[in-house]
């Protein structure tokens, strides 16, 4: 298995179009879909696949897709081919899956030919072929598709598939970028801040992660807090570092939730406050995080935000002793040891 599947097996497989609750009734959906109507039908489709207004009912999806994908409906063909991949609603069916897939990328469905991409990337229902995956991927990029161009960001910069080459990298990530992409906007960001395919450029890197956490994304959330907390691209600001962990934290980003917590603890950027200190280290370490483990067992052995608790603190320095913290089998060993 060549380096492509590597990349691309750890793409998620995408839908053409998510549910849209139009004005329409529900009853108006279903009545313009019994007489024919393929925008009806995949409309219905969609609310059965996301119980949305309807009771979630994969197989009646895939009916109602079937109907607006055989009057040629592109979307309902992708979607189709989808149920038909993951068994939902039909027998599984890679061959089918491809077929369908085959005929919204011939109508120019950037969805479906990212989706070929990944079948020939992982041989599913076609004998694997990284080049072929390769082509359907630049294919959909071409078009104008940015998930497609991050992947290929992703590829370039990892060399999966492909020569290694950073300048290229960067270009696709720019490309997705500049069109709104949130994902390709942190990735940009990363290039400059790094270095690999432009010239480091700290500000530049702040610019385009601003960008991307301006839209929610978490992990743009998180480097915008390094960079207030470091100085680098900004002026250094721990009330601002603080804003931005907490941001990505309430998204659920583990490194952003233990890093507050450490704000927290040491009242830097924040007033000290030990009970939030606790309640961050806790979230974090409940999503496996093994700092926040090791953190949030020292504050049970020292009762700071709660009372002492040896048993808890045994808890987690296990835990994060699992996970090779040496901090932690080392505290393990001091209470093991009764010193």
């Amino acid at each position: 298995m060549t380096r492509l599947l590597t990349t691309l097996t750890m793409v998620l497989f995408v839908s053409a179009g998510i549910p849209v609750l139009h004005a329409a009734s529900l009853e108006d959906i279903r009545s313009s879909a019994a007489q024919g109507d393929s925008a009806s039908q995949f409309s219905l489709a969609q609310r059965y696949e996301a119980g949305k207004g309807v009771e979630r009912d994969p197989a009646q999806a895939a009916e109602w897709y079937r109907k607006a994908a055989l009057q040629g409906h592109a979307r309902a063909q992708t979607n189709l081919g989808n149920l038909y991949r993951t068994g939902q609603g039909v027998s599984q069916d890679f061959e089918a899956a491809l077929g369908w897939y085959r005929k919204a990328a011939a109508q120019g469905d950037t969805k479906a030919q990212i989706n070929i991409a990944m079948m020939y990337a992982g041989g599913m229902g076609v004998e694997q072929d990284s080049s072929e995956g390769l082509n359907w991927m630049r294919r959909a990029a071409d078009a104008g598709d940015t998930q497609a161009m991050v992947h290929l960001g992703t590829m370039y910069r990892a060399g999966n598939g492909v020569d290694k080459d950073y300048a290229r990298s960067t270009q696709w990530f720019r490309s997705a970028a500049e069109k709104g992409d949130a994902i390709a906007q942190q990735n940009l960001g990363l290039s400059y801040f790094n270095g690999t395919g432009v010239e480091r450029d700290y500000a530049e890197s702040v610019k385009w992660h601003r960008k991307a956490a301006n839209q929610g994304y978490p992990p743009a959330e998180y480097s915008m807090a390094l960079r207030y907390a470091k100085g680098k691209g900004v002026r250094q600001d721990y009330g601002e570092a603080a804003e931005w962990y907490r941001k990505a934290a309430r998204h659920g980003h583990p490194d952003a939730q233990n890093n507050l917590g450490l704000m927290y603890r040491k009242g830097q950027g924040v007033s000290q406050d030990y009970g939030e200190a606790l309640a961050w280290f806790q979230k974090a370490a409940e999503r496996g995080h093994p700092l926040a483990q090791y953190n949030l067992g020292n504050m049970y052995l020292k009762g700071q935000g709660t009372r002492k608790d040896p048993e808890q603190a045994r808890k987690w320095f296990r835990k994060a002793a699992k996970a090779r913290h040496k901090g932690a089998q080392k505290a393990l060993e001091s209470m093991e040891g009764g010193t």
